[in-house]
């Protein structure tokens, strides 16, 4: 069965892809600006939660070009995703043209020696995916997370193809972005994925008036829906 990866961001995100039926979680922070490295006190709760557990390491949002001090903090957290007894890391570096920055994705994963390693969407960056996919194996990746270089995977659907035959088994290609109940049945009967990754999540209840006025709340704050995860998993179900 194709394996159904939810992004959390919070220890209510977390009980609730559980409750769902998520084989694995992406644990984040800040999943409104598509995931930063999550608190040690998260990732140690994730990994003590009963199912497997990857941490993204994003030290900041933008874009996934990385100086010197993005890189020593990104060090540090995979020491810490590591500490937690996480199953796994969430990696990605490019340089300014899309190029994945291999000499960055070297040193972390070198780190990262002993943790299953996903690579992460800057590979929906790449001017090449072949060549990029032949990287990530060379690397040690064992799955890639990918839109198809589109805004949602049912939209890239011929490069996530073009990955999928490409990596001949060597790692899994993971759809994600805009994967719900509703688009995960047609796009893996077109083609059939190892895993699929969703937020699976809806807007989160308004914060205090005063939390709002002094900035503490994100406007575009979204919750972990259960609901949704478990509608999702039976989605994949079917298909077997």
């Amino acid at each position: 069965m194709t394996l159904l990866e939810i992004c959390i961001d919070d220890a209510a995100g977390l009980a609730a892809a559980i409750a769902g039926g998520a084989d694995r979680v992406e644990v984040c922070a800040a999943l409104e600006l598509g995931g930063l490295t999550p608190a040690p006190g998260l990732m140690a709760l994730a990994a003590g939660a009963g199912i497997p557990a990857r941490a993204m390491i994003r030290p900041r949002p933008g874009d996934f070009v990385f100086d010197a001090g993005d890189i020593d903090a990104m060090l540090g957290d995979i020491a810490a995703a590591r500490a937690a007894g996480l199953e796994g890391v969430v990696l990605g570096a490019s340089h300014a043209d899309g190029r994945l920055d291999l000499e960055t994705l070297g040193v972390l994963c070198a780190a990262a020696t002993g943790l299953k390693r996903t690579l992460h969407r800057a590979i929906d960056l790449v001017p090449d995916m072949a060549a990029a996919v032949d990287a990530a194996i060379a690397l040690g990746f064992d799955t890639i997370l990918s839109s198809g270089q589109a805004r949602t995977a049912p939209e890239g659907m011929a490069q996530l193809a073009l990955a999928h035959r490409r990596a001949r088994g060597r790692l899994t290609v993971m759809a994600g972005a805009g994967i719900t109940e509703r688009t995960a049945p047609a796009l893996l009967a077109q083609l059939p994925l190892g895993a699929v990754h969703g937020s699976c999540s809806e807007p989160a209840s308004p914060s205090g008036p005063a939390a709002r006025h002094l900035g503490f709340a994100s406007p575009a704050r979204r919750t972990t829906s259960a609901a949704k995860v478990a509608a999702l998993k039976a989605a994949i179900r079917q298909l077997v």
